[in-house]
């Protein structure tokens, strides 16, 4: 089993984001790391090397696996193709949007426990504050 890792770089107004693609068999995770300004390769590097093993990948997504032409001219024009495109492949945009869903239902989890402690907190409070107004009559 081989896992290959891919690192596709774009221009998203008004920041140049990354989408990492790891494909470990037939499945597909991906996450997106925004750079801000242009990222040298020396930068882009140094990020790998530093950051790669924190990155939160999306849950995996199963994909098919497509066979590599043996044609060297057909290779070769893949490669150009591959180039041109700048962009992230829809089966990478399925991830992220899965991974974009699942923080943000996490995001409202801990946004609805914190609000309610915070109304629990308050309650406390004015019952504290009743009971010391009642105290010794």
């Amino acid at each position: 089993m081989t896992i290959e890792s891919k690192l596709t770089i774009y221009f998203d107004e008004p920041f140049w984001v990354g989408v990492f693609e790891e494909l470990d068999g037939s499945k597909l995770s991906v996450c997106k790391v925004v750079f801000g300004a242009e990222p040298t390769d020396a930068e882009i590097y140094a990020f790998i090397l530093r950051y790669f093993n924190n990155l939160r990948f999306s849950p995996p997504i199963k994909t098919e696996i497509k066979q590599r032409a043996d044609n060297p001219k057909r290779r070769q024009r893949n490669v150009h193709k591959h180039l041109e495109n700048s962009g992230v492949g829809t089966k990478s945009q399925q991830a992220m949007q899965k991974q974009y869903e699942e923080k943000k239902l996490e995001r409202k989890q801990r946004s609805r426990k914190q609000k309610e402690a915070e109304k629990q907190r308050l309650f406390e409070l004015k019952q504290q504050k009743r009971k010391e107004k009642h105290r010794g009559h």
